[in-house]
């Protein structure tokens, strides 16, 4: 191999390393912009609700530090009809949680996100402080939409996020109900069920929350 070919190949190995770290650190950061929200793409055929190395034995240390509310229980009305079918782990405790069951009756704004999501971590305590405001009557269920549970427990730990929380590592919630692809992204569903609002965007704080979610029935 000549001399010049081997620059070459030099140059172009140290270019693809460059291009991948650009890449990396763009999903890492999140936009500027704190109303903005993270593009995810769509998910591959090959997505899974969660890692091999999140087995029970795993999560057990990691959901005791997130100390998460229960996921609501499921009642006897069927919920949303886009929904039903739909069952997810929830991730306070392992259980397994018919979502269309567990919203039905009340009204329910969802949170979608994931850990590495940047306006995520501003979003989450906020959405808390909502759930305190509103009191028991509307469900505030967050969605964790990547496989890394693990990450997203310890996540929730460190922010003091207590929210209910689902593992949803295939985005099946998102494709149910139609919700763009980006993160975070928030759902309000009516206490029969349906989808009054998709709100594809980050909130920074309570009152932000409240004047987009509106009046809950």
């Amino acid at each position: 191999m000549t001399r010049s070919a081997k620059w070459t190949l030099v140059i172009a190995a140290v270019t693809a390393v460059v291009l991948a770290a650009f890449v990396v650190e763009l999903r890492d950061s999140g936009p500027g912009d704190p109303g903005a929200a993270v593009e995810t793409g769509q998910p591959s055929e090959q997505a899974r609700e969660r890692r091999d190395a999140d087995t029970a034995a795993a999560l057990a240390e990691p959901r005791r530090r997130a100390d998460l509310h229960p996921c609501p229980a499921g009642g006897d009305e069927p919920g949303p009809e886009a929904l039903r079918g739909v069952v997810l782990e929830c991730a306070g405790d392992g259980t397994s949680v018919d979502i269309a069951s567990a919203l039905a009756g009340r009204p329910a704004v969802l949170n979608l996100w994931a850990y590495w999501c940047g306006p995520c971590t501003d979003e989450l305590p906020a959405m808390q402080e909502y759930q305190r405001r509103v009191g028991p009557e509307v469900t505030v269920l967050t969605v964790h939409q990547d496989e890394n549970e693990a990450a997203a427990l310890v996540r929730l730990a460190d922010l003091g996020v207590q929210l209910p929380t689902v593992q949803d590592g295939q985005r099946r919630i998102a494709a149910a109900l139609r919700v763009p692809n980006v993160m975070p992204a928030t759902v309000v569903l009516d206490s029969d069920g349906s989808v009054t609002k998709i709100l594809p965007r980050a909130f920074t704080n309570a009152d932000e929350i409240e004047a987009a979610v509106g009046e809950l029935r």
